[in-house]
């Protein structure tokens, strides 16, 4: 082995892409909603309540996360994100309930992901 080689392959276990925290939330929303969607056309509650509470608790840490003094997001985008937590809340009780489906909360995080990608082009 040669110094050369060892020196390559040090640096090229560290070539990994950067990760910035949009794209981070951007793939935890994309992971989410895939296991959301898919959930919700097999019909069965053993497969919807794992991603309903996947999905309640990425919007509850989000919400955690705009009520905090330090956050450096607008109030109104803030006031926004918050309510849309509250509104996951409610519609995944009827979701559980029967009586509703999981599609406007599929549609809602699609809409979060496509503001993701937009403000990260952006960036």
């Amino acid at each position: 082995m040669t110094a050369l080689f060892t020196a390559q392959r040090a640096y090229a276990q560290n070539a990994a892409p950067v990760r910035t925290p949009r794209s981070t939330e951007y793939d935890a929303f994309a992971r989410i909603t895939r296991r959301l969607k898919s959930a919700s056309t097999s019909k069965s509650i053993r497969t919807l309540a794992p991603a309903l509470h996947e999905n309640r608790r990425l919007w509850t840490l989000l919400a955690a996360d705009v009520a905090g003094p330090e956050n450096g997001l607008p109030a109104e985008l803030r006031a926004r994100i918050f309510y849309l937590c509250q509104f996951t809340e409610e519609h995944s009780r009827k979701v559980l309930h029967g009586t509703a489906t999981a599609d406007a909360l599929v549609e809602i995080n699609l809409a979060v992901m496509r503001g993701l990608r937009q403000s990260g082009d952006e960036a």
